[in-house]
């Protein structure tokens, strides 16, 4: 089995890579909200894509049980069902947002969704476990818990107030 490296790309996802037997690099990213680029790095220069392709949750699925993954398929859902109900995703505060200025007290994101926010990540800088005093500004990243839904009136409230 050929060596996976993990990269984690604040504000993106996690980036996989490994080196095929015949020596092409193969990279997949994995975005907030179950999507997926998979990336075919030119030989010559291996930071430079010679193709990508985007897929959506559903084709990222469709493709997997082709590769022959059903088994994974099968222990995510698993894992799934024992946190039925839970998602996590990552939220960017836009420009001008009613929060790019504000603290995480002042989203009451726990009081008005159900909705934790469990990190922030700043440019490259994650700061893990903030308290409501920690101050948010334009561009963060929130790392979020909570239900699907919650999480959807979290994003609404980071846009509108």
């Amino acid at each position: 089995m050929a060596t996976v490296k993990e990269t984690r790309i604040p504000g993106l996802g996690v980036r996989f890579e490994f080196e095929a037997k015949d020596g092409t690099r193969i990279g997949v990213l994995h975005r907030a909200g179950g999507r997926h680029d998979l990336v075919i790095y030119e030989r010559d220069d291996p930071d430079s894509p010679a193709a990508s392709v985007s897929l959506d949750e559903d084709d990222s699925r469709t493709l997997g049980e082709l590769l022959g993954t059903p088994q994974v398929s099968e222990e995510l859902a698993r894992l799934q069902q024992r946190v039925e109900g839970l998602a996590i995703d990552w939220l960017t505060l836009p420009e001008g947002g009613p929060y790019s200025s504000g603290t995480i007290g002042d989203t009451q994101a726990r009081t008005r969704t159900g909705v934790s926010i469990v990190a922030v990540v700043r440019g490259d800088e994650p700061i893990p476990a903030p308290g409501p005093a920690q101050e948010l500004a334009e561009g963060d990243t929130l790392v979020v818990v909570g239900t699907p839904r919650g999480i959807e009136r979290l994003a609404e409230i980071l846009r509108t107030g």
